[in-house]
């Protein structure tokens, strides 16, 4: 499957890449069906271009492509009713659910854990873009109907939380088994995912069921561990120094190397693809750079933020494979370190010490390039500028939380955290109001739970209190205005619900649930 993957790489590329030339299971939709692809998209059959391609086909592709073409000129008028007929709609289980008002907030979540729970092998068919798992998963809810990788970090809280300690288990498993079969985590199990990951939340998984299940872990999951980080950091050799930026890596011009977000394809996303042919228009640039910086952006899972455009607000102006961002690099610390914890563990000293080296190069090329002084604030870095893009956003706080922060830019740093980003709410998640959703005025539930543990890790406890006392009550008001716990909310205006990007609000929502009931019990 791995070799598969990387063929599905390639073909978000080239166009000429047909089905013949690889495992059909596990190409994405707009290499399976083409044109049609492209006129269900492009006419928006659907008002939401996930549910194509989420749709499960009632007989091969080529079969499909066959009726297509042989119906030239038949269908122009009636698409939606060909799609229908040889397309079955998402697969999505208990739809039936209703939110029941007389449950608490508490008991509302944990009623939630088997309606978002999936089984394994449920809702898969012939040449579908769900890619099936071992073992059963909770997705987030609403259109996300299958596992995403950095959403799910934030649910195992929450069932830790709920002493659900086996769903996690499970889930650590899917994710071991997809770096196994794969090569890396993708963004969700999806086909059309292949071609990138997500912030990269495997070893904080693996080290939550540490504190579980005890150090043992560490052996168990030490491959899948290890070749997932061999995959962030391919093309990284120390006798053989990079010289400008290639996939993940970016050299700094000290000599060291940090990482950006980078999705191996150049094409429209096919779940968006509509929206990204239109801001690839709007942008009057190339097609390619502008469609790979669209896709890395969605693997940073802050899909969109003033963070990645050049002007802070249009995102035809987006620029993510420019930038080395200070979450992403604090999660490749924290890699290093669990994988440096897990070496000692199995008694390989030497590869723990490789593992520390690397560490504590990254931790020192961190603060050298991505704390600014000015700002008192860890800011992401621009490649080609070589300073801090000046765009302070909660990414900023990730450092505390791994642990790679100095102790002496907390003050400072808290400071700018109370001053600029605590809202009536909780901590907006930029200073910009761009209208993308992962800027002002929403706030996110990750970015709440992170930031109030960097708080605590660095002993600003009467702040961390507070923005968790802001943080439930906001959850809290909205689930008694609507039932519903949601995947984002205002922290600025608390009468109104979050908006921005390109989808409605979403409910469910599992990591909003998982920080909630973690920070409820903490």
């Amino acid at each position: 499957m791995e070799e598969v993957a990387d063929k599905v790489a390639m073909s978000a590329n080239d166009p000429a890449v047909t089905a013949s030339e690889t495992d059909e299971a596990l190409l994405p939709p707009d290499i399976l069906f083409g044109e049609l692809f492209q006129r269900v998209q492009m006419e928006r059959i659907f008002e939401d271009g996930k549910t194509f391609v989420d749709m499960i086909p009632r007989m091969p592709a080529a079969e499909i492509m066959e009726n297509y073409h042989a119906a030239a000129g038949k269908i122009d008028t009636n698409l939606e009713a060909f799609v229908l007929e040889h397309f079955d709609l998402p697969f999505d289980p208990n739809t039936d659910f209703a939110s029941d008002e007389s449950r608490d907030i508490v008991a509302h979540i944990n009623a939630l854990w088997p309606v978002l729970t999936r089984k394994a092998g449920e809702g898969e068919g012939a040449a579908g873009s769900l890619i099936p798992l071992p073992k059963d998963y909770i997705v987030p809810g609403g259109r996300f109907r299958e596992i995403y990788y950095w959403d799910s970090y934030f649910t195992m809280l929450g069932l830790k939380a709920a002493g659900e300690d086996q769903r996690i288990r499970d889930m650590v498993d899917n994710f071991a088994y997809l770096i196994d079969e794969i090569g890396f985590i993708p963004n969700g199990n999806r086909t059309y995912y292949l071609t990138r990951s997500q912030p990269p939340f495997f070893a904080a998984m693996v080290s939550l069921l540490v504190s579980i299940d005890g150090p043992s872990v560490y052996a168990k999951y030490l491959d899948p561990l290890r070749k997932e980080y061999d995959w962030w950091m391919k093309g990284y050799d120390e006798d053989r120094p990079i010289t400008s930026p290639t996939l993940h890596l970016v050299p700094m011009p000290s000599g060291a190397v940090l990482n950006r977000y980078y999705d191996a394809g150049d094409r429209p996303r096919a779940e968006s693809y509509r929206e990204d042919v239109l801001t690839i228009r709007e942008s009057g640039r190339d097609s390619a750079t502008v469609a790979r910086h669209l896709r890395s952006g969605a693997e940073s899972g802050w899909d969109y933020s003033s963070r990645w455009l050049a002007d802070g607000k249009n995102l035809h102006t987006i620029e993510t494979t420019d930038i080395v961002p200070a979450d992403l690099n604090a999660l490749l610390y924290q890699t290093e370190l669990t994988l440096e914890l897990a070496y000692r563990n199995t008694q390989n000293p030497e590869m723990a010490k490789t593992m520390q080296s690397r560490r504590k190069a990254r931790r020192a090329a961190m603060q050298t390039f991505l704390w600014n002084p000015a700002s008192a604030w860890y800011e992401d870095y621009h490649i080609k500028t070589g300073k801090p893009t000046g765009r302070l956003s909660l990414a900023g706080m990730y450092p505390f939380y791994f642990d790679v922060a100095s102790e002496n830019h907390a003050e400072v740093a808290f400071k700018t955290l109370e001053d600029k980003f605590l809202a009536p709410g909780g901590v907006r998640s930029t200073l910009v109001e761009s209208g993308q959703q992962w800027d002002a005025p929403n706030g996110w539930p990750p970015l709440q739970y992170l930031t109030i543990g960097g708080l605590r890790k660095y002993k600003s406890n009467e702040l961390a209190a507070e923005i968790e006392k802001r943080w439930l009550a906001n959850n809290e008001r909205v689930y008694q205005n609507v039932t519903k716990m949601v995947e984002k909310y205002n922290v600025e205006d608390l009468s109104l619900l979050a908006g921005g990007g390109e989808y409605p609000v979403q409910d469910g929502f599992g990591w909003s649930n998982g920080v909630y009931l973690a920070l409820w019990k903490d």
